[in-house]
Parts: structure tokens; C-alpha cells; sequence
């Protein structure tokens, strides 16, 4: 089964004609064939379910699934599947008040309405993809219909045999399909990128680095780069440069949450939709471990709408964004949180999460779950993934049979014999 609640109306099937019913729906991932984490399986995992043993170090998108699946099954029962949301807006004008929600039933076609307290937004930022407006790309992308696509519609690298392509952009997913598509297309693949990346692997003799495209160039079917390199005769060109942020079922809100798509606008610790916090956001953020942030964030969220966290006052959440606006500007860096501070925010979500006041019945002395606090092993772990990752793919087919960082040659215990070492060295 299959859920969608991104409101998404593009996607949407087209009606049979046949007493009204619809299709069978399929909605568009940007998972690939091939996709493996980024993130060791240790890392990345919630705190009450391990891993399988037997899943490779960097598991497969497939064993993933199953992983979330394992890990939402007690709540199945709540799942309302085949749904689109399509409208969310306010029940009444107070500040803490409830939320109109428009639902419709891909299947039927039938809508709903239903009023809720609070409304968790959890739909993710991989739908709308970002392409960046480069002189005549859009003259060659006419004159060649196809020749030009996104990386959330990439799926096999065989679709590219013999063919002379460029990937543009070297950050996780840019990197893993540049490898994936250099094993099949002409040689040298054609690599570019604006900025240094944390995914880069070593180079490759299959791999050309370029600095960006200055501009396409439709009368060779080429492109020329920064430097002023020129290429033509190019069969495919693969961005892989991200997604804006998307959120049409909340369009009606004001003040408005979306307008460029580089971030979410007035919300509070990247969680709290501060003009209303009865609307908040699971897992905005980029450049983060996604299921230990949100399992941070939803401890926070849960004492929150159980009234047993206070949140602070309006002034001072509007406050928090101009503050962090200052530090990072807005537009695509606001929601970007680069270790440490990926590690630092989980920790500060779970701190103030077991602030909250205690409630007898709950678990925990009362306390309720207890949320995650990274030590220094994750710490480690975190600051040292991407090497792990370059040291996982290096392997090729071998890496299959990787079940440790050990295995690897990344061993925590002789890096804090190390570090004690050099404390006592030292002194």
C-alpha cells in the first residue's frame, strides 16, 4: 500500500470515465534502482528498533522501507491510506486554535472534511524539483525535448549506455549517480559543481571535474563552463541540484509560509509554524540524520500538544528567526544545519523535550519516552561518515558484505585510546 498526503494536485491520476472512478494511482519517487544510505545503519536508526544484523553497513533502500514499515507498525491501524490532503487552513482565528482539513480519497474521489487540534506536516522536500536557470537552457531544452532531466527521475544508469553526459552537482545524490552513470556512458563523464562536497569521492580516470555551466549552446547541442571549456554533442545532461520546498495544501495560510521555495517561513526551530504553533513540521532540514532529528523533534512535539511544554511567546519565536536569518541569511541555507549543529539541535530538541512537567501513568518516572541524546560516539560517528561512505564505496560489488565500521578500518574505541593519549601527551 501507498499513502500520499503531499496535496501535491499535479500529480494527481486523471479520472477513467468509468462511472466515475479512478485508476490505479502511482506517484513518482526520487528513489532510484540503485539507492543505497549515506549513513551508516548505526547512525541513522530510531532508538527503540535496531538495524538488522545482516543488512549491509550502508542498507539499501529497499531494507529502509522495511525498517519504517517494522517501526510504524503499531500505528498502521491509524494510516488512513489512498488520501490526498488537499486543503488545510484554520478552523477559527485564535492563535492555539484547530485546523480545517480537506482530504480527498484517490480511489473514490470522494472528499472530507475533519477538524483537528494540531496538524503535523511530515511530507518531506523531495517533490519539486530545482533546476537553475543557466543562459539558453531553455532554448535547448526545446530544441532537444528530453535530453535534459532531474535526478528525481533518474532510475537506472544502463539508460544512459554510450551516451556523452554531464551531472551537475557533487553533493550525495549528485555524487552516487555520477558513479552509477560513469560505469555505462562515454568517458570522461562530465562533472560540475559549484563548491567543494563532503560525498566527493576520489577521483576518477571515468570523471571529468568542471567548474558550473556557464551556458548551453543549442547550435552544437553542447554547454561551456566557467573556465570557458566548451562540449558539444551532448547526448544527456542530469541535475542533481535538489528541490524547492513545496506545500500547495497550506497555500491559503497567512502569513505565508512558501514563496520562493528555499525554506519554510516563519517557523520556530525549524518546527513551530510560530504565527500558529498548532501547525508545525517533522524533518525540514538538510544536511542532517534524518530519523534521530525527527524522533528529537517529535519528543518536543508531543509534550507540546499534550500541554506539557510551554512554548515561549510569539515575539520571542519571530525573534529566533530574525536571529537565525542574521546568522545564516535566509533563502536555501536557512533550514541547512552542517555538523555539529545537526548534532548540537538534536540534543538541544531533546533537552528541552525532558523539561516538560511530569504526568503520573507515563513512563519514565513520568517523564514519557525518553528522546535522543547524541554522546561522543555519535559525535564520531557523524563527523566521520562521509570517509566511512568514500571507504564503503570504494569496495564495489564487496561492499555487499560490510556489516561494520571495523570492517572498514573505523574503529571508536582505538580513536578514544587516541584522543586519551594525546590528552595525557598533553598535560
Amino acid at each position: 500500500m501507498w499513502r500520499d498526503d503531499s496535496g501535491d494536485t499535479d500529480r494527481s491520476p486523471p479520472t477513467n470515465g468509468v462511472h466515475g472512478l479512478q485508476p490505479p494511482a502511482s506517484f513518482l519517487s526520487p528513489i532510484y534502482e540503485r539507492l543505497e544510505t549515506n549513513i551508516p545503519r548505526g547512525l541513522m536508526g530510531f532508538q527503540d528498533l535496531a538495524w538488522p544484523q545482516d543488512s549491509q553497513l550502508f542498507p539499501k533502500h529497499e531494507t529502509v522501507r522495511q525498517y519504517i514499515e517494522d517501526y510504524g507498525r503499531d500505528v498502521h491501524d491509524l494510516v488512513q491510506y489512498e488520501t490526498q490532503v488537499i486543503n488545510v487552513e484554520p478552523a477559527d482565528e485564535t492563535y492555539d486554535g484547530a485546523w480545517t482539513v480537506l482530504t480527498r480519497n484517490l480511489r473514490t474521489n470522494s472528499q472530507t472534511t475533519q477538524v483537528f487540534d494540531a496538524v503535523i506536516v511530515a511530507n518531506g522536500h523531495f517533490i519539486v524539483p530545482y533546476v537553475p536557470d543557466i543562459p539558453a537552457i531553455k532554448e535547448w531544452n526545446a530544441q532537444f525535448p528530453g535530453a535534459i532531466t532531474h535526478s528525481k527521475y533518474y532510475r537506472r544508469p544502463e539508460d544512459f549506455l554510450g551516451k556523452k553526459v554531464v551531472v551537475v552537482g557533487n553533493s550525495a545524490s549528485g555524487s552516487d549517480i555520477s558513479t552509477q552513470i560513469a560505469q555505462y556512458s562515454q568517458h570522461p563523464l562530465l562533472w560540475p559543481s559549484k563548491s567543494d562536497s563532503m560525498f566527493k569521492p576520489a577521483p576518477s580516470p571515468v570523471k571529468r571535474e568542471l567548474p558550473p555551466i556557464a551556458k548551453f549552446l543549442p547550435e552544437i547541442r553542447g554547454v561551456e563552463f566557467e573556465d570557458g571549456t566548451v562540449e558539444k554533442d551532448i547526448d544527456a545532461v542530469v541535475f542533481a541540484t535538489g528541490y524547492f520546498y513545496s506545500l500547495p495544501f497550506l497555500d491559503k495560510i497567512k502569513p505565508s509560509l512558501i514563496t520562493d521555495g528555499s525554506h519554510v517561513h516563519h517557523t520556530y526551530k525549524h518546527l513551530f509554524y510560530a504565527p500558529r504553533p498548532t501547525l508545525s513540521f517533522l524533518a525540514l532540514n538538510q544536511r542532517v540524520i534524518p530519523f534521530p532529528t525527527a524522533e528529537a523533534q517529535s519528543s518536543v512535539l508531543a509534550r507540546v500538544y499534550s500541554g506539557r511544554l510551554a512554548l515561549p511567546p510569539l515575539s520571542t519565536m519571530q525573534a529566533w528567526e530574525q536571529d537565525h536569518i542574521q546568522q545564516v541569511s535566509s533563502g536555501r541555507n536557512f533550514h541547512l544545519l552542517p555538523f555539529p549543529r545537526d548534532a548540537h539541535y538534536i540534543n538541544e530538541m531533546s533537552n528541552w523535550a525532558l523539561t516538560a512537567t511530569r504526568r503520573e501513568g507515563l513512563e519514565n518516572e513520568g517523564r514519557g519516552k525518553s528522546p535522543p541524546i547524541w554522546g561522543e560516539w555519535e559525535f564520531w560517528c557523524r563527523e566521520n561518515f562521509p570517509k566511512i561512505r568514500a571507504a564503503f564505496g570504494e569496495l564495489g560489488e564487496k561492499r555487499f558484505g560490510v556489516r561494520s565500521l571495523e570492517e572498514l578500518g573505523f574503529d571508536f574505541e582505538e580513536h578514544v585510546k587516541e584522543k586519551a593519549s594525546g590528552e595525557r601527551k598533553m598535560i
